[in-house]
């Protein structure tokens, strides 16, 4: 294991262009024709989580040598993963979503450092969008889609971040397919503005870019959903915590997720009403 340092800026780069390869072969895929198969736990595969898993590991092994990875793809359900830093990589995210031929996937790739998000980017397929964060800066590129993307025409990344969040009434952006009575409970709660429903690590960029002030999750998630997204958040200016208020760590046994909010930007802690809630409570 190499010595924990930072990554340079070159290296996130680098990162990026790595998240279009496997974005380029993605599309690939649905080009093609999509073939799906489900997984022990019902959840569906295709050949472009494994081909994207496959261009991701190989990349990142070449960037930064000798950090581990942790991919939902070749996650068992267990691992002996105690290192200080470790790659968190969901190769394709919302998989439902794109065999349905819905644009709503992404590619998440994030840097784990002492159990907290360090980097993060997300490349947006479908629609030519990336977002990346590190070190408290945040940016995003986009171009439109295209089957043959390149990091060069996607042009300079630019600035984003989150908004100063509006606690009154709250624009909420949401899961599309994860939806049951406790968070719509938790959402009416809210007196939201506006509530928008979008699909997979998405939710995190709209946060990050300013355009919504709280995404609340209660339900499933596994730590490579989040972890890019997280980090994405937090170097725009916003937060993603737990139900205790805080920062939304990582490591937990078997890498399964909790229920959290992520928000924009705060003077000091958050309302109790955007706290989530604590599993099997009374919420």
């Amino acid at each position: 294991m190499p010595p924990i340092r930072a990554l340079t800026r070159d290296q996130l780069i680098s990162i990026e262009a790595l998240s279009i390869r496997a974005g380029n072969a993605i599309m690939d895929v649905r080009l093609r024709g999509v073939e799906r198969t489900d997984k022990a736990d019902g959840s569906p595969v295709t050949e472009a989580d494994l081909a994207a898993d496959r261009i991701i590991r190989e990349g990142l092994e070449e960037i930064a040598p000798g950090i581990p990875a942790i991919t939902e793809e070749t996650y068992k359900g267990h691992d002996d993963t105690e290192a200080e830093q470790y790659w968190c990589v969901d190769p394709l995210d919302g998989t439902k979503g794109f065999i349905n031929g819905g644009r709503d996937f992404t590619v998440n790739i994030a840097l784990i450092r002492y159990r907290a998000p360090a980097l993060g980017v997300i490349y947006a397929p479908a629609t030519g969008e990336l977002w990346a964060g590190m070190d408290g800066m945040a940016t995003k590129r986009e171009t439109g889609p295209s089957p043959n993307q390149t990091l060069e025409a996607m042009g300079e990344a630019r600035p984003i971040s989150a908004r100063r969040a509006e606690i009154t009434h709250p624009h909420i952006v949401a899961t599309k397919a994860h939806r049951g009575p406790a968070l719509e409970a938790w959402i009416e709660r809210l007196n939201a503005a506006e509530n928008v429903a979008v699909g997979s690590s998405l939710k995190f960029c709209v946060i990050a870019e300013g355009k919504a002030d709280l995404y609340p999750r209660i339900g499933p998630t596994m730590e490579w959903d989040t972890a890019a997204g997280q980090a994405i958040v937090e170097a725009a200016g916003g937060s993603v915590i737990g139900p205790d208020g805080n920062a939304f760590m990582y490591g937990k046994p078997g890498r399964l997720n909790g229920y959290f909010a992520a928000m924009a930007s705060l003077d000091g802690t958050p309302p109790s009403e955007w706290v989530p809630p604590r599993e099997g409570g009374d919420d």
